[in-house]
């Protein structure tokens, strides 16, 4: 029995759980939406959820809960690392910024301009332009992690410091392109519950529960203000103290407790849950018509030919101008299938094309989640085929 139970640890502590675990899920809302649950998976979807006090309502169909709100704790603990990184880990290396910046920075812009190119007559369609910036991190260092022992530590750092790059710019995109009518009553409210976040922080409170508080009223703030309610959760992290200054609590990091409290639950709920919500695709309407339909192909061409195009050709413009150098260990190949991995969009494409066409009365859905799965699939076995060939060369030359 303790045998099992060492097992079963083990399994949720590998690199790789968080990723397969995506792609099971992704799996199975694809199976069910493809047979005759499909009744029941839409029911359960679209099922309404409704919180009312007094006259004050938040009422919305499932699938937006989790979206809107399981998110924003997703959001919460992007920002805790964000925080972290810049205060002790890669991020507070300005040399080591350079390289990784210049690649997120690359693939953001190049898989934006081939969307743009698809559809920039279609003012509809143009609200997806930022769908195929994004990159999956969980997926993406989970397909790494396959590989082994093999893998550079040096290649992981810099996956891992990309992708955060691209939280950044998936953060800033949604503040500023995904922001509906303004309501100036509840941006008041959540001024106010900004201010007193910074006071707890600024008297050096520490209880969580306190913070977790205040967030849930900015959380509900952000969502009648008109600005996407998972921002909430960034806002949130980004006052919850990095060491506590009191005495007693000498070397306690409230903001390294909870970034590991809500670790798994994110890792193995939270992300699994919206891909099974958000990843079903309709596999009788596949067709070649279909995938050469400007959307998808916008998507799909963004994010396996603009993800590695963009991330790759940066990088190494940077390095050739000597503002940067590859880390130990890494050479071109490896920096290459690296780039392609960073191509699968997956959970945050799936977040940002829920929000590009939401409010647009047209049924995109189909083709959104269509250019995603085949550019991240593409991406993602191009990326471990080049990264597991690069490997295998490095290892027979030592």
């Amino acid at each position: 029995m303790r045998n099992k139970k060492i097992i079963r640890y083990q399994i949720f502590d590998d690199d790789r759980a968080g990723g397969i675990l995506l792609m099971i899920a992704a799996a199975l809302a694809m199976i069910v939406a493809n047979s005759p649950l499909a009744l029941y998976y839409n029911m359960l979807i679209d099922t309404p959820v409704e919180i009312r006090v007094g006259t004050f309502e938040i009422s919305k169909p499932l699938l937006l809960w989790i979206n809107d709100g399981l998110m924003a704790v997703f959001f919460l603990a992007i920002g805790l690392e964000l925080k972290r990184e810049v205060l002790e880990g890669e991020l507070s290396n300005p040399k080591k910024v350079i390289l990784p910046l210049a690649g997120a920075l690359g693939g953001m812009i190049v898989p934006a301009l081939i969307y743009i190119i698809f559809n920039y007559k279609d003012p509809v369609a143009m609200n997806g332009w930022a769908i195929p910036t994004a990159t999956d991190i969980a997926f993406a260092l989970g397909i790494l992690m396959l590989l082994g022992k093999r893998v550079p530590v040096g290649l992981k750092v810099f996956l891992a410091s990309l992708a955060i790059f691209d939280d950044i710019g998936a953060i800033v995109i949604i503040a500023i392109f995904y922001t509906s009518e303004l309501s100036t009553s509840a941006l008041s409210v959540s001024l106010a519950m900004i201010l007193l976040l910074y006071l707890l922080n600024k008297k050096g409170a520490t209880e969580i529960t306190t913070y977790g508080f205040i967030g849930l009223i900015l959380w509900v703030a952000v969502l009648k203000s008109g600005v996407h309610a998972t921002l909430a959760g960034v806002i949130l992290a980004f006052f919850i103290p990095y060491k506590s200054t009191h005495q007693e609590e000498k070397g306690r990091s409230p903001l390294k407790e909870l970034e590991r409290d809500l670790d798994k639950s994110v890792t193995y709920v939270i992300l699994p849950l919206f891909a099974f919500t958000n990843a079903s695709v309709i596999l009788s309407n596949i067709s070649f018509e279909a995938l050469m339909h400007p959307i998808p192909l916008g998507i799909g061409l963004g994010l396996f030919i603009g993800k590695q195009f963009g991330i790759f050709t940066f990088c190494w413009l940077s390095v050739k101008l000597g503002i940067a150098k590859l880390p130990q260990g890494m050479n071109w190949q490896l920096l290459y299938g690296v780039s392609l991995l960073a191509g699968i969009g997956f959970t945050m494409s799936l977040f940002i094309a829920s929000l590009s066409f939401e409010k647009s009365g047209i049924n995109l859905l189909f083709d959104e989640r269509l250019g995603i799965l085949v550019g991240s699939i593409l991406s993602g076995v191009s990326g471990y085929f080049v990264l597991k060939f690069a490997l295998y060369k490095n290892q027979k030359q030592l």
